[in-house]
């Protein structure tokens, strides 16, 4: 088993080394632990820094593209070289490496193909207010629309992914992967797991969040268009039941008046009850056609599966 440790960096000349060092290159059950740094764009000393300490593979973007296609490369990469489990960690020195072990030990018992690791945000006293109730907000909203089997920490991006499940995972956002991969997952009936690590203070801000509010509508946007193309029916439904919904309110307001003598003057809510159920009406045959392209999808991704367990068959 080899085990490739993935790290998507942007700037991080002060932190790559610290993090590739406290990676352990012994774990019980793996034969083989492997450094892989994505450099992404950088314009100081990262990816020397990087070969400094000791990264096995140090790949560079010409620009920076952002953490979600970094993200992708990294893992194609990992997989290019063999990987038969990634563990993907951040540049900023956020997560204990030590506990990668813990980390895997889901995966080498064959009960997880995905496994997050916790930052136990709730208890993390240095994290400003604004960010601790975000991510908890996130993580709920998440859970509650996805109907996720339990309360992960889906922003966490310390994670082990098998081969299997890193193959099967396309990410088409380019903002952030956290989110889309969970969903994706789930669509996939993977195994998900999950392991206390708390965090560790950063005392940078963040490269992804420039701007809470700007990102915390980014997350959103990437959840609602996932969540919207791996379940187009049950969103189209929730829309078109609303908009049916109000139309049905208007009409019943109409026949109130009619009946008591008084409908006179109330034909424009017949009108706008009638334009709301014919939209309402046309957004359920839409959630029905996102529904039968999703078949489609779901062809192409098995197509695309297949293509790269031979590209990546070693």
């Amino acid at each position: 088993m080899k085990l490739i440790v993935t790290i998507p960096a942007y700037n991080e000349e002060a932190n790559i080394a610290e993090v590739i060092r406290e990676i352990p290159r012994q774990i019980f059950g793996i034969k083989k632990v492997e450094v892989l740094v994505l450099d992404d764009g950088s314009v100081d000393n990262t990816a020397i820094k990087a070969k400094e300490a000791g990264a096995d593979y140090v790949i560079s973007h010409k620009k920076n593209k952002g953490l979600a296609i970094s993200f992708k490369d990294a893992v194609t990469a990992a997989l290019w070289f063999g990987a038969d489990i990634i563990v993907n960690t951040d540049a900023d020195n956020h997560y204990d490496q030590t506990r990668i072990p813990d980390l895997i030990a889901p995966i080498l018992k064959n009960k997880a193909d995905i496994v997050i690791a916790n930052r136990c945000v709730r208890d993390l006293d240095f994290m400003p207010k604004f960010n601790k109730y975000g991510n908890m907000l996130g993580n709920y909203i998440v859970y509650k629309v996805v109907d996720l089997p339990r309360k992960y920490d889906v922003s966490s991006g310390f994670r082990a992914y098998t081969k299997e499940a890193a193959m099967k995972i396309n990410i088409l956002s380019k903002h952030t992967y956290t989110h889309e991969s969970i969903i994706q997952a789930l669509d996939h009936d993977m195994l998900i797991a999950e392991v206390p690590i708390r965090a560790r203070k950063v005392n940078r801000k963040s490269r992804l969040i420039k701007s809470i509010p700007s990102h915390i509508a980014k997350s959103l946007m990437v959840i609602t268009r996932t969540f919207t193309i791996y379940k187009p029916l049950r969103v189209m439904s929730i829309m078109g039941s609303v908009l049916f919904g109000a139309g049905l309110l208007f009409v019943i307001r109409f026949l109130y008046y009619f009946f008591i003598g008084n409908g006179t003057g109330h034909i424009q809510s017949l009108i706008l009850a009638g334009a709301l159920m014919m939209i309402g009406f046309q957004v359920l045959v839409i959630g029905l056609l996102g529904s039968a392209i999703g078949w489609n999808r779901k062809l192409l991704e098995e197509i695309l599966y297949k293509i790269k367990r031979m590209e990546f068959r070693k």
